[in-house]
Formats: C-alpha cells, structure tokens, sequence
C-alpha cells in the first residue's frame, strides 16, 4: 500500500498544517518536514508531496489540483473501456461480416 492511501485524509492535512504552521521555528522548510513527518509516521518526501499537492489545491503552485488529477484518472479509465469496448465491436464485426 503506498503512503497516499495508508493516511487518512484527516492525518494528511493535519500534517500539512502542522509543518505549515511550524516553518519559522526551524532553519529551512526541509527541517520543519523531517520533524513533523518523525511525529506523524511518514517518510518526510511524502509530506512534502503533501505539501507541494496542497499548494497546488490552494492555487499557490502551478499543476492539476486533486481534484483535476481525480477527474483525469476517471477519464483515463473511461477512455480505456470505450477502446476495449471498440475493439470488441471491431472483432464482431469483422467475425459477423464474414458469415
């Protein structure tokens, strides 16, 4: 199980707060990650992907908010059964145009 879906949700923001919060108690902001993340159980490159994703929800960062990269997953998948979907069609049509 990777670490985006071992946390709740509630844990993720609640350490994104906290090492928010906490930036100006520590010497840069890579500090400030590896404490919170010892105090929360996860690596401290997963809080920073944290931090970067929030950043990008509250429009502080360029890229696709959670929101956008959920829709596009759904897309993908989409996408994905209407080609498998096609190429079924394609099959029969081909099996049946023969007969």
């Amino acid at each position: 199980m990777d670490m985006a879906h071992r946390f709740s949700p509630e844990v993720r923001e609640r350490a994104v707060r906290l090492a928010t919060e906490q930036l100006e108690q520590y010497e840069s902001e890579w500090a400030a990650i590896k404490s919170v993340a010892g105090k929360i159980g996860c690596t401290a490159e997963t809080l920073r992907t944290w931090l970067r994703q929030a950043e990008r929800d509250q429009g502080k960062q360029p890229g696709l908010t959670t929101s956008e990269r959920e829709r596009l997953k759904q897309l993908e998948k989409e996408n994905r059964e209407l080609k498998r979907a096609n190429e079924i069609l394609r099959l029969a049509s081909t099996y049946f145009g023969k007969a």
